[in-house]
């Protein structure tokens, strides 16, 4: 099994971290077991946030027993010095734990700065002093904002996404990174599900030893497809090289990589899965995208009030609502011809 040694903390981990924003949709027994299967099949590392709903929970119930012998980073979206120390209790108490081994500034609009005026960083280095968490990282959406966490010398993880569709100002973000010993935790790794080869993703993201990727993991097929990895890890060839170039290409430019910041939609419109759906019918076919209710869905991009909100909050600034307009046409003509 390929492991990496997260850089600025001696802390070695799989090379394979579980994502568990999915386990959110599934009961928690369910997620229970498969949270503790994948650690029981060599999975280490293991990524949630208090802002995804019961994912905690899940995740201390799979713990109970192990906790030492698992690596848990999660994430505050605290816009207060009390906010944040709400969540962590909060934290703290879900996961069953009295500390936590990698606690992140979740995708914040700058980077918090000791001395800043917001008292964020203070926290957080208050509660490391108190044992409650032992790392500090920060995750991101906007690559000027990583960078200046980068360049701070402030984050022991920087948490973004990164895969084989990614610019080459990410890939030159990404060697900056490994040059500063700086582990970058690469979400997205899958793009949002638009990459639906996950040998050519593993591949590539080997090549960067400073990278541990997270997979949003929900079912054991999943799962199962992710440890077989673990054996007979797939290096770029010829076949999978041909992949990528293909991937690049259709999918390079502006698309919607699904990451929801652009929510809530004041039109009720589903954004993340609406503003992709061309590449999700082509991609990741599903007979439920083409059923009369969530045609109905799709309709309700017609009532898009041209606020722009979702351009605003857009981390890839994204023109949202012609993307959405585009995608709707796309899928009327799509839905005829079915």
């Amino acid at each position: 099994m390929e492991k990496i040694t997260i850089s600025q903390t001696g802390l070695t981990v799989s090379k394979n971290g579980f994502g568990a924003l999915p386990i959110q949709r599934i009961p928690v027994d369910d997620a229970a077991r498969l949270v503790r299967r994948a650690f029981d099949s060599g999975i280490t590392y293991f990524d949630s946030a208090r802002a995804y709903s019961d994912s905690e929970i899940k995740l201390g119930q799979a713990f109970d027993g192990v906790r030492d012998r698992v690596i848990i980073a999660t994430k505050t979206m605290g816009g207060t010095v009390e906010i944040f120390w709400q969540q962590l209790a909060q934290s703290l108490e879900n996961l069953r734990t009295d500390y936590i081994d990698f606690y992140q500034f979740h995708n914040p609009s700058v980077v918090p700065k000791p001395g800043d005026g917001s008292g964020h960083y203070e926290a957080m280095l208050e509660a490391k002093a108190q044992g409650k968490i032992r790392h500090i990282g920060i995750t991101n959406h906007r690559l000027p904002v990583a960078i200046e966490a980068m360049e701070s010398g402030l984050y022991e993880i920087i948490q973004y996404p990164f895969n084989y569709l990614s610019s080459d100002s990410e890939v030159a973000f990404v060697r900056e990174c490994e040059r500063r010993h700086i582990t970058v935790v690469a979400m997205k790794a899958l793009s949002g599900g638009l990459i639906t080869n996950s040998a050519a993703a593993y591949a590539y993201l080997r090549d960067f030893p400073n990278v541990l990727p997270i997979w949003g993991i929900q079912r054991e097929n999943e799962l199962d497809e992710f440890l077989s990895y673990h054996d007979a890890p797939p290096s770029v060839d010829g076949a999978i090289l041909a992949t990528i170039e293909r991937d690049k290409k259709d999918l390079g430019g502006n698309f919607c990589r699904g990451c929801g910041y652009c929510m809530p939609c004041p039109a009720g419109i589903e954004i993340p899965t609406m503003a992709r759906m061309s590449l999700l019918l082509r991609r990741s076919p599903n007979a439920n995208f083409l059923s009369d209710g969530f045609a109905a869905n799709m309709e309700n991009i017609e009532n898009c009030k041209h606020c722009r909100q979702c351009t605003s909050q857009c981390p890839y600034s994204l023109d949202t609502p012609r993307l959405l307009r585009d995608n709707l046409e796309d899928y009327r003509e799509f839905r005829r011809n079915a």
